[in-house]
């Protein structure tokens, strides 16, 4: 009578092995052989490499040092981190810095955070390895279930657990691994930083006023204004079929301190309305060419980019919260939950024919909660 692995007790025919053999999953690549053992059980089989049965007391001395030092090294690099992030919120006014204090501050908080991660493994595998023995244990398998004697096991086992990790009776390795598990629990209480601070009046000014005061210093009467992404300056001739929009910044906006945010800011959306369709704003007759008119890309519900644009219709749509304003009509609100226009940006032509802009916006971009503070 043998085992034929269907529940069944018949003998098996030299037929069935063949079948069975065939119908039976191949072994997968990582998985024991069929006739392999998943758990050992000869408890006369050797301890796995390690520190062994029993300690040497030298080598575990010089482990212990090892495991310190790892351990102080994860420390330093914890350190490190907080002492990166607030470098950091240092970098220009409230924290708001630029592309390259950006790109090292990432550097900085991911290179700290990686050495006291891996600082942290090595010490904690070297410490299992050389300075805990490697006794076989065997566990007992039974019923949930415990009583009073597999508890006092237990017990017995935690303590007895407790006492070969040596972490009561080598306070070097017991203190380095607080000092070294501290920092890392302070970290996410630095990052609540991100909280603040409050932009305060920084978000009523975009860089199209500083650089349009910087340009009239030279005697222009205006800053250039350049196709996003190509850095390239615009003529009216390059824009001059009706119906087309593109987005532009200030001239020299990548180059400003604070690049991110002034981008972010002062990225607008230029469009060339038919001259029979366009109905200038009262008081600002002369803020568009020939139709040509610029407004902010920002939605003024909260702040998604306002990019799409219906030629047929004229309507700029925010894609967020279908928001739609009117590009022949000051951009004006005429569906959605924005509760005023996007603000219209000064538009000229400057002697050799550049499309400038002649001021900032008039009001502040972005949602309307902004000029309320």
């Amino acid at each position: 009578m043998s085992d034929n692995n269907t529940g069944s007790n018949e003998p098996m025919e030299p037929g069935d092995a063949v079948h069975e053999e065939q119908q039976s999953p191949k072994r997968k690549v990582g998985t024991p052989t069929q006739g392999g053992r998943l758990l050992a059980t000869d408890e006369s089989e050797p301890a796995p490499q390690g520190a062994g049965a029993e300690l040497d007391e030298a080598a575990a001395k010089r482990a212990e040092r090892v495991v310190a030092a790892f351990f102080l090294l994860a420390a330093l690099a914890s350190v490190g981190f907080i002492a990166a992030y607030v470098w950091s919120g240092t970098q220009g006014p409230n924290g708001m810095h630029g592309l390259d204090d950006a790109r090292a501050s990432n550097y900085a908080l991911g290179a700290c955070m990686t050495v006291a991660m891996l600082a942290m493994a090595i010490g904690v595998t070297i410490w299992v390895r050389r300075l805990m023995t490697s006794k076989q244990i065997v566990q007992q398998r039974g019923n949930l279930h415990s009583d009073e004697a597999t508890r006092a096991e237990f017990e017995t086992n935690f303590m007895a657990g407790a006492a070969d990790s040596a972490v009561t009776r080598r306070p070097l390795l017991r203190r380095t691994l607080l000092l070294a598990a501290a920092p890392l629990g302070l970290a996410p209480l630095v990052l609540l930083r991100d909280l603040g601070p409050l932009p305060e009046k920084r978000l009523r000014h975009t860089f199209w006023g500083e650089a349009v005061k910087e340009a009239k210093k030279h005697g222009r009467p205006g800053v250039r204004l350049v196709v996003d992404g190509t850095d390239r300056a615009l003529r009216v001739s390059d824009f001059a079929t009706p119906g087309s929009m593109i987005t532009v910044l200030p001239e020299g906006v990548e180059k400003s301190h604070h690049a991110l945010n002034e981008i972010a800011k002062s990225v607008t959306i230029l469009i060339n309305v038919p001259a029979d369709k366009f109905k200038p704003v009262k008081g600002r007759e002369n803020w568009h060419v020939g139709g040509i008119v610029a407004y902010s890309k920002i939605c003024t519900h909260v702040g998604c980019p306002a990019a799409l644009y219906e030629q047929t219709t004229h309507h700029i749509l925010c894609p967020c919260h279908q928001s739609t304003f009117d590009a022949t009509d000051g951009a004006k609100v005429i569906f959605g939950p924005a509760a005023r226009p996007l603000p219209q940006l000064p538009l000229s032509v400057d002697d050799e024919g550049y499309l400038i802009a002649t001021d900032d916006f008039p009001e502040p971009i972005g949602p309307s909660f902004w000029e309320r503070g």
